[in-house]
């Protein structure tokens, strides 16, 4: 393996790092998980490493109900931070957010009046202390004009932070046939939204808000549970069962938490409690690589040198199971060999990193110094030896992927 990776014959190169001293060995079969859920689909994953400690059913699409309203959310903070509004913008409740998300629509509501006109971080806590259907819509339409217009913009942004399966089709989390996420899908966006949005994060973690004279508790259990949680978003439709995204802090640690399908909101609470409290206890963080170390290398064609370092920008952590032997898989993924010119920083590739079978972790990794054209001998001898090793580096990379 060594040999094969220092003669840079892969495209996709696999590297295997032992739980000490990250020796090259091939990886053992996977060990099982050793939590168990009742909840149908839940995912646990580390904040800082985005690192997957538990997955069922992650990537199966379920309606998310009112976990919908936070991508609702997101794309309003992501309107904040472009300076395209501000806390202080007002949005008019049209007759349609009244009827279809207010009192008598039966749903939860921030009990907005009619033809009232609010202002934007009113509705923001509407929209996520209180859940008010209301307030999701109203913010649509003043956003996008319609919900429907608003729905798409909530699709464009989710693909931007890199939800790849998961469609919205309304701002509430109302019941629609394609209306599905993921909960990998949804823990991505909570992570997203704790990293870029740390100040405006802050308002899922509220206890309670008050309008119209109306207090509402935040419908977050996990918030009253002195565990160190402070968002995100639960959800509810008869499609959908009981849901929760949540996140908590304990030492400095951060776990999101999505569970979806349970039978109550009692089960609901549970389940995500159970999952934080197993993750808190049963891992620590084992780093594979420090930021800015090299990682790998990519192949060059065409450039002043045949190969290119690898770094992270980030420290690559993982977090593995206390006192586990368990074998921790590294993979550095490109389409290559790279064509120069290539400019120190730009993002080249990927690295993999699995616990058994189950993927952990993936970041991208960036060229480490600048790669200039080469000259035309240089090109030329590239040429030649593309052409005469490609078919040897596919076969390698063949063999490779059986193991």
């Amino acid at each position: 393996m060594r040999q094969i990776l220092s003669a840079r014959l892969l495209a996709t190169a696999l590297l295997v790092l032992g739980t000490l001293g990250f020796p090259w060995v091939v990886p053992q079969e996977a060990q099982a998980q050793a939590f168990q859920t009742g909840a149908p689909t839940a995912i646990l994953m580390d904040a800082d490493s985005h690192a997957v400690l538990f997955e069922k059913n992650a990537d199966e699409l379920t309606a998310p109900a009112s976990m919908a309203k936070t991508m609702t959310a997101e794309v309003v903070f992501n309107e904040l931070k472009t300076g395209r509004l501000s806390f202080e913008s007002t949005f008019t409740v049209s007759e349609n957010a009244w009827r279809k998300g207010g009192a008598s629509s039966g749903g939860s509501s921030m009990f907005l009046q009619v033809h009232s006109t609010v202002r934007l971080e009113d509705l923001l806590r509407g929209l996520i202390v209180q859940s008010g259907n209301d307030a999701a819509i109203a913010l649509a339409e003043g956003i996008s004009g319609t919900e429907e217009n608003f729905s798409k913009l909530m699709n464009e942004r989710a693909r931007a932070i890199g939800l790849t399966k998961s469609t919205f089709r309304n701002a509430t989390g109302y019941g629609h046939p394609e209306q599905k996420a993921t909960v990998r899908d949804l823990a991505k966006l909570a992570i997203h939204i704790v990293e870029t949005y740390p100040e405006l994060y802050k308002l899922f973690g509220e206890r309670e808000f008050t309008w119209n004279k109306i207090r509402q508790q935040n419908r977050n259990p996990l918030l009253t549970m002195e565990i160190g949680a402070d968002g995100l978003k639960t959800g509810n439709i008869d499609e959908s069962g009981f849901g929760l995204i949540g996140s908590a802090v304990q030492n400095g640690q951060r776990l999101v938490v999505v569970v979806n399908g349970l039978k109550t909101a009692r089960d609901r609470a549970s389940e995500a409690r159970k999952l934080l409290d197993w993750g808190f206890r049963a891992f620590e963080s084992r780093e594979l690589f420090a930021e800015g170390q090299v990682v790998g290398e990519a192949q060059v064609f065409g450039g002043s040198r045949r190969s290119l370092p690898l770094v992270s920008r980030k420290p690559v952590r993982v977090l593995v199971p206390r006192g586990d032997g368990e074998r921790v898989t590294a993979r550095i993924i490109y389409t290559g060999p790279l064509k120069a010119p290539i400019q120190k920083g730009a993002e080249v590739a990927r690295i993999q990193v699995n616990r058994g079978e189950m993927q952990a972790l993936e970041l991208p990794l960036y060229a480490s110094e600048d790669v200039h054209e080469g000259t035309l001998s240089q090109r030329a001898l590239d040429g030649l030896l593309e052409f005469g090793t490609g078919w040897v580096r596919r076969a390698f990379s063949s063999v490779f992927e059986r193991i």
